[in-house]
């Protein structure tokens, strides 16, 4: 049988992601440049064999997931289990306007800390215990088939920990950036599923500073 592969996905600039807005479950469309990031994407991708092509619901991974799936013909599976990080109350905040209203928790969330609830949302164990759960599902469902899974960093870092490699394509080819660097918007990684389940445990990937990036 042919070995089950994954693509992971992060979705393509949204309006928030140019304002420097914490994201979290909001829901903003692309960005102008989102949208040319999506398209220069699909013509990279376009002839990637994909079988089953997955997003998260929240509309900038929706909308990124519709592009790619016009390139390959498929009609995107949403689900809400992909979406990013719960923050609560910090959504659509800044990062100095959330410094202003909660900087403790700020600093103990950038550190890593499990426990620590953005907001009053969701915490590091919780987005790590539900993106390898979606994850494990998709791959037990489809063995042997080549699937495209479109969500958010927070969703990724809890997969994949920053000590792996990553590979970043946004019409330019794919980039390898070396270990510890971010998933930019429209970044991408091909990786077998034993690579993904052996490389962490779901508690040390969620265990990493946010440097600053808005979720």
């Amino acid at each position: 049988m042919t070995e089950t592969a994954l693509l992971l996905i992060r979705h393509a600039e949204s309006s928030w992601n140019a304002a420097d807005r914490w994201q979290g479950h909001g829901d903003p469309p692309l960005s102008d440049r989102g949208r040319a990031q999506a398209n220069a994407l699909a013509r990279e991708l376009a002839r990637e064999t994909i079988d089953v092509l997955v997003s998260s619901d929240l509309r900038r991974a929706a909308e990124t997931a519709a592009i790619l799936g016009e390139a390959w013909g498929l009609q995107p599976e949403p689900t809400p289990r992909l979406r990013e990080l719960d923050l609560g109350d910090w959504e659509g905040l800044t990062r100095d306007q959330i410094e202003r209203k909660a900087g403790d928790a700020l600093r103990r969330f950038d550190a890593g800390d499990l426990d620590v609830r953005p907001g009053g949302g969701e915490n590091l164990r919780e987005i790590a215990q539900r993106a390898f759960s979606v994850v494990t599902e998709l791959v037990d469902a489809h063995p042997g088939r080549r699937l495209a899974v479109v969500t958010h960093l927070g969703v990724i870092r809890a997969l994949l920990g920053e000590s792996c490699g990553f590979a970043c394509g946004v019409g330019t080819g794919s980039v390898p950036s070396g270990p510890g660097a971010d998933f930019d918007n429209a970044c991408w990684r091909r990786l077998a599923p034993a690579e993904l389940f052996d490389s962490v445990s779901g508690e040390d990937a969620a265990a990493r500073p946010s440097r600053g990036v808005n979720p």
